[in-house]
């Protein structure tokens, strides 16, 4: 099985673990050959159709390595130092063959190929392979003196920090998106555990309330008791929701910060009224009843809907109107959230990585939900998530 076949597999944290290799998508790795072909073809072939009109002989063979260089970078995504080596020697062929081709030219494609090893794998690899890209500059200087040898080294040298600054960014991405998603966690721990803790405090006054008409009022008992089982029930289903999302990384949060229960779906009405003092219309609609869910899946609603209007007030440019839509179906909770704004082009991805969006997938996922995010074709932006209602028996 290849590395491809096996990243969908790796848990959300590993992502994150190390500057390990990170190969393009197939979608990305398609264009990167592509464009890189097209580059090639444009800039070489030409070069290399004008150079051999004088060498009628040895015009095959060149046009023939050339479109070996062009064939090689179909795997430059997923093998950058194989296709550079085999690059590099096509290239030096053809400037052999041609010599009117400068060897800059002649070795465009596994300039290419430098660029690509230097984003995408350890930068020790890629400064050897930069320094190997170095060794045919004495041959630039006998064919081209100080200028083609300056500009030989000043593109193999940009090619290579090319791919640095690629390195860089998505680098700098993952440590943003990283540290935005253990932000996150940290709170919803919080969240979770006061919703804990405030259950627990339930069970312990009803305890000492049976115990004190035991004997008197045992009726009253009972149903202290039954409260109690229902309380205890509620509070194993939080507990199971949080080890199952969180490793054992989230006992570091230990701020000891007292808050009070999270808010809830019963008071919609009201996170709706404070969205409508700015002057947005707000519609609010419920389908089934959503009273009994459990306190987790009933905050990560909340705080989801929460979230989606908070965006739209910032983020959904012409913006005037509003829908949530909660509906209780079977056993999962959906909401979902619909602006008629303009989409600015920072909105129209689905996959966006802003706190907002991380915030909110990270609610739903947390009590084994997804969610849904992206532009409506007739305009406005949806946000919709499926939440399980899972019950402890």
């Amino acid at each position: 099985m290849d590395r491809s076949s096996r990243q969908p597999d790796r848990q959300p944290d590993d992502a994150f673990a190390g500057e390990a290799e990170e190969e393009p998508s197939p979608r990305a790795a398609r264009a990167l050959w592509w464009g890189s072909a097209a580059l090639v073809l444009a800039v070489l072939g030409t070069s290399v159709l004008v150079a051999g009109a004088e060498h009628v002989g040895r015009l095959p063979a060149a046009v023939a390595l050339v479109l070996v260089q062009v064939g090689a970078l179909r795997w430059v995504a997923r093998a950058p130092a194989a296709v550079l080596a085999a690059t590099a020697a096509a290239g030096l062929a053809v400037w052999a063959l041609l010599p009117a081709v400068t060897l800059t030219g002649a070795l465009l494609a596994a300039q290419v190929a430098l660029c690509v090893l230097s984003a995408i794998r350890p930068r020790r690899e890629s400064a050897r392979a930069l320094a190997a890209m170095c060794l045919p500059a004495p041959l630039s200087f006998a064919a081209g003196g100080p200028a083609g040898l300056a500009v030989y080294l000043l593109t193999v040298i940009l090619a290579w920090t090319a791919g640095q600054w690629r390195r860089a960014q998505r680098a700098r991405t993952r440590s943003e998106t990283r540290r935005a998603v253990v932000e996150e966690r940290a709170r919803i721990a919080r969240e979770v555990h006061d919703v804990v803790a405030h259950t627990l405090s339930v069970m312990v006054v009803q305890a000492g309330a049976a115990d004190d008409v035991f004997t008197r009022q045992p009726e009253q008992a009972r149903q202290a008791l039954r409260a109690i089982e229902s309380g205890a029930r509620s509070a194993l289903g939080e507990l199971r929701l949080l080890l199952r999302a969180f490793g054992p990384e989230a006992a570091e949060e230990g701020s000891g910060e007292l808050r009070q229960p999270g808010p809830s779906l019963a008071r919609l009405d009201a996170l709706a009224d404070t969205v409508r003092a700015t002057g947005m219309t707000v519609h609010v609609d419920r389908d089934g009843t959503t009273d009994g869910l459990p306190a987790a899946v009933d905050l990560a609603a909340y705080r989801i809907v929460q979230e989606a209007l908070t965006n739209t007030l910032r983020h959904a440019s012409g913006a005037d109107e509003v829908r949530v839509r909660v509906a209780a179906e079977g056993e999962c909770v959906t909401v979902t959230v619909v602006d008629n704004g303009r989409t600015p082009q920072g909105r129209s991805g689905t996959q966006g990585t802003g706190r907002g969006l991380l915030g909110m997938r990270e609610r739903a996922r947390l009590v084994g939900g997804s969610l849904r995010t992206g532009p409506l074709p007739g305009g406005g932006f949806e946000v919709a998530a499926r939440l399980p209602v899972e019950r402890v028996s």
